[in-house]
């Protein structure tokens, strides 16, 4: 400081020096306490939420549309901002304080005094009231925040190139450019929405289902070929009209010589109209509707817009070498999302006993027993359901009896049918159960 200036100082009254010198601090700490709010204001405000503002054209919502483009610009305004004022209230409160205090006093009272009203008004209580108004206050303090990018340019330019170089050297990356919400995020915000009793169990069964949909094959949600209900084409129309009845179903597959060779499907009502026909037709043949054939690695979200665009509501899949494994209905793909629809006859294929005790099908994926159950069951490329899981883990057929033990679960064949696994009792263990990672079987 030039000598003419501190001489002025120094002849300044005591008590103007210390008017002053808290009006300056109290400035500064309002600013502070700006800069801090303002991080957690814009950093907390969801994108969707800025495009539907600047869609409502409120006032501010470009100035923050704008900030937020570049986030990595912005926390650095904010940070260069916030440090710049902090620095400065310690300093004028030192000099202030040496007024009345010894040096090493001051310099001890202006750190720790600082420090505390810092924390106290320039963050703790400026931060918990932009949480709780985070948009209004996104909004307000836009415009002075890109003010204050202006008026530090130099400043945010140097350290907006330092941090990146510090973090290509150090081998990290700018996360502060990338989203702030991941897929995981929002499952973990589901599970938190169900604890806190926002969202009720099948609610958030739901929404998982739904983030699982993308990830589900065809494969995973066909009727498998030994449940098939089908028709030759020859089949009268008479026999083909009961079968459906008697199955349930308003349209059959019809083959050829066999499953293998699926020509395409015929509907309850193509039937019944033709039976009524003056000239009836004999057979299935002159009524069968084309349909698609898929690969069982297919994803169900693919063919679900495939079907919707081609308007048929059952597809065949077929495996590498062109053998019927399956069929897949809309009605299949929907309940991927909403679970299973059940028919009157249909039983539950997910039952719950109690708490510790669930009955399900052979046919369930391990997907939704996971979903039924606390232990999960390891998901395999050899196995998409807990019959497949329990072949995979024994090796061989199984009797009715049967119990696997896994981590603790317990699971008991309940049916057998031939070579399948119709029912399985599943035994989660009580809370003392000690057993960990363990398979083995007995009869």
């Amino acid at each position: 400081m030039p000598l003419h200036a501190t001489t002025m100082i120094q002849n300044l009254p005591t008590d103007l020096l210390a008017v002053a010198g808290v009006v300056v601090l109290l400035v500064l700490l309002v600013l502070s306490a700006f800069f801090s709010s303002s991080e957690i204001a814009m950093f907390s405000l969801a994108q969707h939420r800025i495009d539907a503002l600047v869609e409502e054209g409120a006032e501010g919502s470009t100035t923050v549309a704008a900030l937020k483009d570049r986030p990595h610009r912005l926390l650095i305004t904010i940070l260069v901002g916030n440090n710049l004022v902090n620095i400065a209230m310690s300093s004028v409160a030192t000099v202030l304080l040496t007024l009345y205090l010894s040096q090493g006093e001051a310099v001890f009272a202006a750190t720790f005094g600082v420090t505390a009203v810092v924390l106290l008004f320039g963050e703790s209580a400026p931060k918990s009231y932009a949480i709780e108004h985070t948009e209004p206050w996104a909004l307000t303090v836009a415009r002075p925040l890109k003010l204050s990018e202006y008026a530090l340019y130099p400043l945010v330019i140097v350290f907006d190139r330092l941090t990146r170089i510090v973090n290509r050297v150090t081998g990290g990356d700018s996360a502060v450019e990338s989203t702030y919400v991941t897929r995981e995020d929002i499952r973990e915000m589901i599970q938190t929405g169900e604890n806190e009793g926002v969202i009720d169990a099948d609610e958030r069964k739901m929404l998982r289902r739904v983030f699982r949909f993308a990830d589900t094959i065809a494969k995973e949600v066909m009727t498998p070929r030994l449940d098939i209900t089908a028709v030759s084409q020859t089949t009268p129309l008479d026999k083909a009209v009961e079968t459906c009845t008697e199955s349930g179903h308003s349209r059959l597959p019809v083959y050829r010589d066999d499953l293998d060779t699926i020509v395409g499907v015929v509907e309850l009502g193509d039937l019944i109209a033709a039976r009524n026909d003056a000239h009836p037709s004999t057979s299935v043949a002159d009524h069968v509707r084309d349909t698609l054939y898929v690969p069982e690695s297919k994803h169900v979200d693919e063919l679900f817009r495939e079907m919707r665009d081609e308007r048929v509501q059952q597809v065949v899949v077929v495996d590498e070498f062109g053998t019927t494994e399956g069929i897949v209905t809309t009605e299949d793909i929907v309940e991927v999302v909403v679970g299973e629809i059940l028919d009157e006859q249909e039983s539950e294929p997910v039952e719950v006993v109690d708490d510790q005790t669930v009955r399900v099908d052979g046919s369930v994926t391990i997907e939704a027993v996971n979903d039924a159950v606390s232990v999960d069951f390891p998901e395999g490329e050899e196995f998409e359901t807990i019959a497949g899981f329990i072949f995979n883990r024994t090796g061989r057929l199984v009797e009715p009896g049967e119990k696997l033990v896994y981590d603790g679960v317990e699971l008991t064949v309940e049916t057998t049918d031939d070579t399948r696994i119709e029912r399985v009792q599943i035994t989660e263990p009580r809370p003392t159960a000690t057993d960990a990672g363990s398979a083995s079987v007995s009869g």
